[in-house]
Parts: structure tokens; C-alpha cells; sequence
């Protein structure tokens, strides 16, 4: 039985909402279906410092007025940005969501854009870009992006570089609210001790004006796979190795999720006991399957010592590999079990529900109950889980290795 409720506002404009009984909280989200993948390509990181410029004032407020509403009623307000999608969010006591709607409504629909605060924010992000690419766990990861869709927006880093950061002006920030932040792109959802009647009325007073339509359209996801190397002195060499996936609507994307979770989602994943546990090749070693709006990404990861890196990435591949020939149904149901309680847990509090609803809207277009979610995980077999495994394997790998030179490293 569906606990939300759903409304549009004649722009297009999602509004949901989600009473949660015996809170006293609420969380409100407003996701864009706008991210890094929109961008041309000599706009890379404009979503992200946009994200970062709304907040330098409005029209009504300056950045400090913007934090002392909020944190004047105990509140918090922040946002991030990602390839497919921004999302701008806040928590509130009850009585204060007016506030909060408020001001998501001022960031979305009145930020200034002034040419001393972008001067400003540019050295911020700066710093940003610059913590980046001092963390090899962060950058083997966007070196992975790069190699596996080399040349497109899905493949560009989400913070842009320097070179890109210093070309972005306040007329390119104008451009981009009017062009990619339409009413059919944008989902206010709230979560907790909420009206849905009050939201929507207060929602269109203050979105109703932003013009209808969609955002421009991305790039499709086009996998190609290769081998990136940025050598630098450091006491461990990090290995990231990716293989296509699959799209969040794609059939066998819950089969993806539990494969890639049975092989290194858990301290009990076969990677973790045969590299790190066995053999101590390894801290850090994972696996995850990484959904995109049309594509997936595969991506397993471990930091070695450099000596040992040629070791790690021929075991990495033979577990990988050996266990889409041979995951038992014990190991499927482990997975299972991880990944059903990390969805009820993450849903617990008012901001995982305000979260999942604005990004299940973005994402498949309906809020996707819990239940179905997880209906989906248990209707895979070992069989499916092993097929589809071989499956991302057998595609053209991606490598990206963040470290010393170290010797044997292919696949």
C-alpha cells in the first residue's frame, strides 16, 4: 500500500510527501535531474559550482542571512552534486518547514551571482579540486570515470579541473538555472511530521514561476574501457577496475547489486577474506555496482603496497571471476540480507525518506516502494546472479591506478 502522496504543479513540478507518525523533525529536499553529465564540455564543473554559488545569497538574503534563518531554528541546509543530479537539502523542527521550503525556494530561484562571490567560491572550489587530487582513494575513482568513457561528459570529473573552473563566468550560472533547472526536472520532496496539503500550497507560491519543460538532454553513456596510470610517490599504489553494468531500470541491476556485493561488499565478501584476510595484500578492498541514468559501473578497488600490486590485480580478477562461476546460495543470501537492511536502515529517518523519494522520482520516474525494492533482491537466483556476473566481466575492463610504478599490472 503506497504511504506518499503525489502531486504536480502545472509546470511540471513534483511535490511528495511522506508523514512519518511519532517524529517531531522533518526533512525537505528539492533534486534537480541535473548534474556534471549535463555540461558541455567546456562547462565541466558548472553544476557543481553552482550548487556551491546559490549559497553566496539571493536576492532576499546574503550567505549569512541564508545560515543564520537556518541555523537560528536549529536547522541545517546543504546540497551536493553529482553526474546525474543535484540535490539541495534541509532538516528542520516540524514548525519550521515553512522555513526550510523557503529558503530551498530562494536557492533555487533567486541566487544573485555576483562577480566578487564567484571570485570568491572559485578559490573554495579550488581547495576542493585540490583536496581531490591529493586522495588517491577520490581520484583513482574519477581516473576510472575517465578511462571507462573516455572523451564524454560521463567520463569528466564532477569538480571540473583548474583549467575549467577559471573559464566559468556568472552568465554561464544564469544559463545553466534557465536551461537545466525546469519545472518537469525538479522534485520537492519532504519527509516526517509533514502536511502535504500545506506543501503543496506553499510550493506553488514559490516554484509556480520556474518555467516548464525538461533540462537539456544528456549524452548517452557510450563504455569503452582502457588503462590510466598516474604515478606518484606514495606507500600505497591504489587499483581501481571496472566493468560495465547496468541502468537503474535495467532487469538485472538488483542481480548486480548482489553479485557485486557477495564479492567484496563485506568483511566476509570473498575479496576481503582471499586478499586481505589470507593473504594480506590489502587495508582497503571492495566492490560495488555504481548506477548511472543509463549505464552501470562495475567497480572493484584495493589499495596495495606497490610491490604487491601486480599480485593484487591477478587475484583480484581470478575471486572476481571464480565467483561468477560459483557463488553459492549462501553467499547470495548474505548479500541479500546486507543490502535489504542497508535499504530499511537508510530509511529509517526523515532524511533517507525525503532523500529516496526526490531520487527514486528522478530516477525511474515513481517513487519505488521499499518493498518492491526488495521483492526485486529476492526474486534473484544463484543462477542469475552468476550469468550476469559473467556477463559485466566480460566486458572491455577499465584500470586506473593511482601510485608508484608497479610491475605486472594487467588485464
Amino acid at each position: 500500500m503506497t504511504r506518499h502522496q503525489l502531486t504536480r504543479l502545472p509546470n511540471g513540478l513534483a511535490i511528495v510527501s511522506l508523514p512519518m507518525p511519532g517524529v517531531e523533525t522533518a526533512a525537505v529536499s528539492l533534486t534537480a535531474d541535473t548534474g556534471a553529465r549535463n555540461e558541455q564540455a567546456d562547462e565541466n564543473g558548472l553544476a557543481h559550482l553552482y550548487e556551491h554559488m546559490v549559497f553566496k545569497g539571493t536576492m532576499r538574503r546574503s550567505a549569512r542571512a541564508i545560515a543564520e534563518a537556518i541555523e537560528d531554528v536549529g536547522g541545517s541546509l546543504n546540497a551536493w552534486t553529482s553526474r546525474d543530479s543535484t540535490c539541495f537539502h534541509a532538516r528542520t523542527l516540524a514548525g519550521d518547514v515553512p522555513l526550510a521550503i523557503d529558503l530551498l525556494a530562494d536557492l533555487a530561484t533567486a541566487a544573485r551571482f555576483d562577480e566578487a562571490d564567484l571570485a570568491l567560491e572559485r578559490e573554495v572550489v579550488r581547495s576542493e579540486i585540490g583536496e581531490a587530487l591529493e586522495t588517491p582513494d577520490d581520484l583513482v575513482f574519477d581516473r576510472l570515470q575517465q578511462v571507462a568513457f573516455p572523451g564524454q561528459s560521463l567520463g569528466r570529473p564532477v569538480l571540473g579541473s583548474f583549467e575549467s573552473l577559471d573559464s566559468l563566468d556568472t552568465d554561464a550560472l544564469r544559463r545553466w538555472r534557465a536551461n537545466q533547472y525546469r519545472g518537469s526536472g525538479l522534485v520537492l520532496a519532504a519527509a516526517g511530521k509533514v502536511e502535504h496539503e500545506r506543501l503543496v500550497e506553499q510550493a506553488g507560491q514559490l516554484f509556480g514561476g520556474i518555467a516548464a519543460g525538461t533540462p537539456g538532454p544528456i549524452e548517452p553513456a557510450r563504455w569503452t574501457g582502457g588503462h590510466s596510470h598516474v604515478t606518484e610517490a606514495r606507500e600505497q599504489t591504489h587499483i581501481a577496475l571496472g566493468f560495465e553494468g547496468f541502468a537503474p531500470r535495467d532487469r538485472r541491476e538488483p542481480a548486480a547489486r548482489l553479485f557485486a556485493m557477495a564479492l567484496g561488499g563485506g568483511m566476509a565478501s570473498r575479496l576481503f577474506q582471499d586478499l586481505r584476510e589470507e593473504r594480506g595484500l590489502a587495508y582497503s578492498v571492495s566492490a560495488s555496482h555504481n548506477m548511472h541514468a543509463d549505464t552501470g559501473l562495475l567497480a572493484l578497488y584495493i589499495a596495495t603496497r606497490p610491490k604487491d600490486g601486480g599480485e593484487a590485480l591477478a587475484l583480484l580478477q581470478s575471486v572476481a571471476r571464480a565467483t561468477a562461476a560459483d557463488l553459492s546460495p549462501a553467499e547470495l543470501d548474505r548479500a541479500r540480507a546486507q543490502l535489504k537492511a542497508g535499504i530499511l536502515m537508510g530509511l529509517e529517518g526523515c532524511a533517507g525518506q525525503a532523500d529516496w523519494l526526490g531520487s527514486s522520482l528522478i530516477t525511474y520516474g515513481r517513487v519505488v516502494e521499499p518493498a518492491e525494492l526488495i521483492a526485486d533482491l529476492e526474486r534473484v537466483s544463484v543462477e542469475e546472479a552468476r550469468a550476469v556476473g559473467r556477463e559485466m566481466l566480460a566486458t572491455p575492463p577499465a584500470l586506473a591506478v593511482v601510485g608508484p610504478r608497479a610491475d605486472r599490472l594487467s588485464v
